[in-house]
């Protein structure tokens, strides 16, 4: 068998991890992506798609183990798809999101001479989330359901279905108060004879349930997301949570009749306590609504901002820009050392949090300001009178950088930019457009913020050429 079809069974030897968690492996010159396979596995694989310049492939049996291969914790973990590298010893995960890393910057950028850092892991691997979501529905995955004569769940989808959901009772990147919280929930939710929202006809009444945590603070929020405002239908949910967990401070419930799944509500409701909870970051502290953004990992993005400080190489006298700011915590991480941060952001929510941020933690150098960053600084008059900027912190979305907001970047011109990203091959798409002739790479260094999945985050300075 010279070359493989789709259908075809196939002894494969799985050579390492690609970006985005699949087994690497080849045949006769054939590269092949195989969905559950880790380096150092034999495994029998049936062929699933076939693309102009590879394939990809399932694997169907191990044959022989790899030898970094270690039981996972996790119940739930053949389906859940969300800890996909469970089963692989934490230092081999390190190792191959280094290298991952290593070849987007010499295959894809072309950077042969580059040197990248020593990935950065995590102390603590389990129960390091501080937010997760989860969907309530009566249409279950019975194959690994733990409870699969309930009359609805309340866990995560399964892989490549949006209609069923894998009914979780730990998971073990969660906090362990979380756990007991999540299973209570969905105890009420049972023996209340509630309804859950059914993707299909678009009836039913609850949707998602939210958790959130601060790890330093130990502050809860809890967000039911609904399809409708009922508070009286809430109220035993929200009395039996409250008066149980002390911890929990806010209840919030969102309500959405889109038809798309979003745990962000048309209307939001406090139920119980106040709208926000409190986590730090260093000496800051952060008020956390129930559809702001905050890094999902707290210890580790400390490290994370200590890293972005520490490659500012900030003096005191510097303009910063921050571009994506969200809701403010980098700028307000790095401002002690800087003369002034500008923060830049679309959306006009995580502009109100971000002053916010600034007010309760007395930072007086922190301005912020809404505007699509494509054209912000061209159509706004008032960033037109600010000053150049010395140093740039950019932390765009998975889809990185518009060519016009690079394009903006190069128009400011700052001796420096700090590049974080958690999508390092639109990361390096971007950069190719720095280093074409005015900036030169000085340091990569990669932080894991999330063990156990294939997410990396990555961070690149440069530095402009004289």
């Amino acid at each position: 068998m010279s070359k493989l079809r789709k259908g075809d069974n196939v002894e494969l030897e799985i050579e390492s991890l690609a970006f985005g968690g699949q087994g690497v492996a080849k045949f006769n010159d054939q590269v092949i992506f195989v969905r559950g396979g880790i380096p150092g596995q034999i495994v029998n694989s049936v062929i699933t798609r076939k693309k102009k310049s590879y394939l990809e492939g399932l694997a169907l049996e191990v044959l022989t183990e790899s030898p970094n291969y270690i039981k996972p914790p996790c119940n739930h973990f053949k389906y859940c798809g969300g800890c996909v590298h469970q089963n692989l010893e934490y230092a081999e995960q390190l190792n191959q999101k280094q290298i991952q890393i290593e070849n987007i910057f010499s295959r894809m950028g072309g950077y042969k001479d580059v040197k990248i850092n020593q990935i950065i892991g995590c102390e603590n691997i389990w129960n390091y989330r501080n937010k997760m979501e989860f969907t309530f529905s009566s249409t279950i995955w019975y194959e690994n359901s733990t409870s699969p004569n309930l009359p609805l769940a309340l866990g995560l989808h399964i892989p490549k279905r949006f209609d069923k959901i894998l009914d979780i009772s730990e998971c073990h990147i969660q906090d362990h108060e979380c756990n007991v919280i999540l299973n209570e929930a969905k105890s009420l939710a049972i023996e209340l004879g509630m309804t859950t929202w059914d993707v299909r006809k678009h009836v039913g009444f609850l949707r998602n349930f939210v958790i959130r945590k601060g790890y330093i603070t130990n502050e809860i929020m809890v967000n039911i997301v609904t399809s409708s405002f009922d508070e009286d239908k809430l109220i035993p949910i929200v009395q039996v949570l409250a008066g149980r967990f002390p911890n929990i401070k806010s209840i919030i419930n969102n309500v959405t009749s889109r038809h798309a799944g979003t745990t962000q509500g048309q209307s939001e409701h406090i139920l119980y306590g106040e709208s926000v909870i409190h986590e730090k970051l260093g000496d800051f502290t952060f008020e956390i609504s129930a559809n702001s953004f905050f890094q999902t990992n707290t210890i580790q993005a400390e490290k994370l901002y200590e890293l972005i400080k520490q490659e500012c190489n900030l003096t005191g006298n510097e303009i910063v820009y921050d571009l994506f700011c969200g809701t403010g915590s980098i700028s307000i991480f790095i401002s002690e050392n800087a003369k002034h941060v500008y923060g830049f952001e679309l959306v006009p929510s995580a502009i109100k949090d971000a002053e916010q941020n600034a007010r309760i933690n007395n930072i007086k150098n922190c301005s912020f300001f809404g505007g699509d960053l494509m054209d912000v600084f061209k159509t706004n008059d008032e960033l037109a009178k600010l000053p150049k900027p010395e140093v740039m912190v950019i932390d765009p979305p998975r889809s990185g950088m518009h060519p016009k907001t690079v394009q903006q970047v190069l128009e400011q011109s700052p001796n420096r930019i700090v590049y974080v990203s958690c999508n390092p091959s639109t990361q390096v798409r971007d950069i190719k457009f720095f280093t074409e002739d005015s900036y030169e790479i000085k340091s990569v260094k990669p932080v894991d913020m999330f063990p156990h999945t294939p997410h990396v985050e990555n961070i690149v300075t440069l530095e402009k050429i004289n």
